[in-house]
C-alpha cells in the first residue's frame, strides 16, 4: 500500500503532486507527432491520463467515506499517472506540459478539500508536557515526520519530545552506531530499497529500522531467536518467505529477501492498524497481536495516547522513537551537523581466481581508502559464507567495482597475496615447540580449526608438515553440505553422492560420519 496515497487529501498528498507538478514543468516541450500512428498513440495517452484521473477523483470520495477499497485505488491511478507521463516522454508528439493541468486540477481538489479539514497544529503551553499525552498534534506523528514538506518536522518536533530525545541518544552516545549503520546501509541499498520503493514506503523507514534493529550487520542475532538485517523471528520469517532454503542457509540473513518481508509485513500492519506508523511500528517490536488488541480495545487511538502508550513494555516505548529519530536523521543530517561518510558503493560482482575465505580476501584487499576495511561489506553482501569458510575458485561474490579492481591488483598474485595466504594458514598449535629431545606435546585447547590443505610450519626446524586430509568428518550441530565443503575444499556434489545425500535438502543428523570424497588432498 503506497505511502504517498494513505493520507491522501493532507499535507503528505499535496506535497507529492506538488514535486510531481514542478518535475514535470520543468520538462521541455514535445515536438508535434510526425505519423499516424505517434499521434494515435499520443491520443492514448491523454485518454489514459483521463480515466486515471476520474479514477483517482472516485477513490478520494470512498476514502472520504471510510470505504476500504478508496485507498488501494487512489494508488493504483497514481501509479497510472506516473507510468503515463514516463510513456509520454517518450513518445514522439505526446506533449508531456499538456499532462501538467491534470496534476493542477488535482493540486486545486486537494486545496479546496482540505481546507476546512487541516489539524490544528497549535498547542498551548500546558499541552506541550512530556510525553506520553493525548495532545500531540497530528503534524507530530511520524506520517508528517516522514514526509516530503521538511520544514514541517522543524516546526513541529518540539511538540514530541519522545522523538526529540531519540534524535539526542543518536547524535550523542549512539552517533558511531548511526555513522556505521549509515555506511553498512549504503553498500546495501540497491538491494534493499528497491523492496520499499516498489510497496511506496520511505526508505528512511527502512533505514531507522535497520538502524534500531541491526546496525546493519546482517549476521547479528537476539537472545530471542530474531537474526538478520531487519531481525525476523522464525515464525514470522516463515509467513514472509524467509527461513532456511534447503542448502543450510537462513534466508533471514538475506539483505533483499528481509527487506521484501519488512515491506510486505509493515503494509499488512497498515491495513490492519488504519495506516498508522508508530501502531505498525510497535506490532513490529512489541508483537504484532498486542498492537492489534490494543489498537482494537481502544478504538484506534494514536500511540501517544496514555491509555495506548502504556500498554506497551518499555522497549517498544523506546523503538518507536527512536526508528523514527534515526529516519529523520537519515533524511536531514546536515541540520544537526551530521556528516556520513561517502562511500563507494558501486555494485558488481567477483570472480575468484582461486578459492580463498573472507578473512583472505579481507587482508589482500586492505583499505582501499575506507575507514574500516572491506570485511564488514564482504560479510553482508555474501552473507552465506562464514569468515573462515574457504570459498571455491570460480564462485561468484556481490562486492563493489573499487573492490574488483583491488582483487586483481593484490589477491591474485604478488606479495599482498601470499602475505594474506601465509596469515589465514597460521595454525597457532604450530608455534608449540619443545627445547630438547623430540617428543609429542599437546598443544593448548584452541577454538582454530585447521583448515586442510595448510602447511604447518615449526619455528624450531623450520619443516613444512601437510597434514594428512582425514578420511571421514563427524557431523556437528550446526553442519551443512556447504560449509563442510568449504572446510575441506571438496566439491559438493561428490560429497553428496558419496554419502548418498538427497537433493535439495541434503539432510545431515549430528554425530553422522561422512566419507570426505571429492575434497582438496
Amino acid at each position: 500500500m503506497p505511502l504517498r496515497a494513505l493520507f491522501s487529501g493532507t499535507v503528505v498528498g499535496r506535497s507529492f503532486l506538488l514535486a510531481i507538478a514542478v518535475s514535470l514543468a520543468a520538462l521541455p516541450g514535445v515536438a508535434v507527432a510526425q505519423s499516424k500512428r505517434d499521434r494515435a498513440a499520443a491520443e492514448a495517452l491523454n485518454q489514459r491520463m483521463t480515466v486515471a484521473e476520474t479514477r483517482y477523483r472516485e477513490a478520494l470520495v470512498k476514502a472520504g467515506n471510510n470505504d476500504p477499497t478508496g485507498i488501494p485505488q487512489s494508488n493504483a491511478a497514481l501509479e497510472d499517472m506516473e507510468d503515463i507521463v514516463i510513456a509520454c516522454s517518450k513518445q514522439k508528439g505526446c506533449a508531456v506540459p499538456n499532462m501538467l493541468t491534470t496534476y493542477k486540477r488535482l493540486l486545486k481538489g486537494n486545496a479546496d478539500g482540505a481546507g476546512s479539514d487541516d489539524v490544528d497544529t497549535t498547542l498551548s503551553s500546558e499541552d506541550a508536557g512530556d510525553l506520553p499525552t493525548g495532545s500531540v498534534p497530528q503534524g507530530a506523528n511520524a506520517s508528517e515526520l516522514l514526509s516530503a514538506d521538511g520544514q514541517r518536522f522543524v516546526r513541529m518536533v518540539q511538540f514530541n519530545p519522545a522523538v526529540q530525545a531519540g534524535i539526542r541518544r543518536w547524535l550523542t552516545d549512539m552517533r558511531v552506531s548511526l555513522v556505521q549503520s549509515n555506511e553498512n546501509y549504503q553498500y546495501m541499498r540497491h538491494l534493499m530499497s528497491p523492496s520499499f520503493q516498489r510497496n511506496g514506503l520511505p526508505e528512511a523507514l527502512l533505514f531507522g529500522i535497520m538502524a534500531k534493529e541491526s546496525n546493519g550487520k546482517v549476521h547479528v542475532g537476539s537472545r530471542a531467536g530474531a537474526v538478520g538485517p531487519m531481525q525476523f523471528m522464525p515464525a514470522t520469517g516463515r509467513r514472509f518467505g524467509l527461513g532456511p532454503d534447503g542448502t543450510g542457509f537462513d534466508t533471514r540473513y538475506d539483505p533483499r529477501a528481509s527487506a521484501d518481508a519488512a515491506a510486505s509485513y509493515l503494509n499488512e500492519r497498515f491495513a490492519e492498524l488504519n495506516n498508522n506508523i508508530e501502531m505498525s511500528l510497535a506490532a513490529y517490536n512489541g508483537g504484532e497481536g498486542r498492537a492489534a488488541r490494543v489498537y482494537r480495545d481502544t478504538g484506534g487511538r494514536n500511540f501517544w495516547d496514555a491509555d495506548v502508550y502504556n500498554q506497551f513494555p518499555p522497549e517498544t516505548k523506546d523503538y518507536v522513537p527512536m526508528v523514527i529519530a534515526a529516519a529523520w536523521l537519515y533524511l536531514h543530517p546536515k541540520e544537526y551537523g551530521l556528516i556520513f561518510p561517502k562511500v563507494d558503493n558501486r555494485p558488481a560482482t567477483l570472480k575468484l581466481s582461486r578459492s580463498a575465505s573472507i578473512y583472505e580476501l579481507t587482508i589482500c584487499l586492505g583499505n582501499g581508502g575506507t575507514r574500516d576495511g572491506y570485511m564488514r561489506v564482504l560479510r553482508n553482501l555474501n552473507p552465506r559464507y562464514e569468515p573462515d569458510s574457504w570459498i571455491p575458485a570460480g564462485s561468484t561474490l556481490n562486492v563493489t567495482t573499487k573492490m574488483v579492481g583491488l582483487y586483481n591488483r593484490h589477491c591474485i598474485q604478488g606479495p599482498r597475496a601470499a602475505l594474506a595466504k601465509q596469515l589465514v594458514m597460521s595454525d597457532a598449535n604450530s608455534a608449540i615447540v619443545r627445547i630438547g629431545p623430540l617428543e609429542m606435546v599437546e598443544p593448548p585447547v584452541s577454538t582454530f580449526t585447521p583448515t586442510a590443505g595448510a602447511l604447518a610450519t615449526t619455528v624450531a626446524t623450520g619443516v613444512s608438515v601437510k597434514p594428512k586430509m582425514p578420511a571421514h568428518h563427524r557431523v556437528a550441530r550446526g553442519d551443512t553440505l556447504v560449509s563442510i565443503a568449504q572446510k575441506y575444499q571438496c566439491d559438493a556434489g561428490v560429497l553428496a553422492k558419496a554419502n548418498d545425500l538427497k537433493a535439495p535438502r541434503y539432510a545431515l543428523r549430528a554425530e553422522q560420519r561422512l566419507k570426505l570424497e571429492g575434497c582438496r588432498e
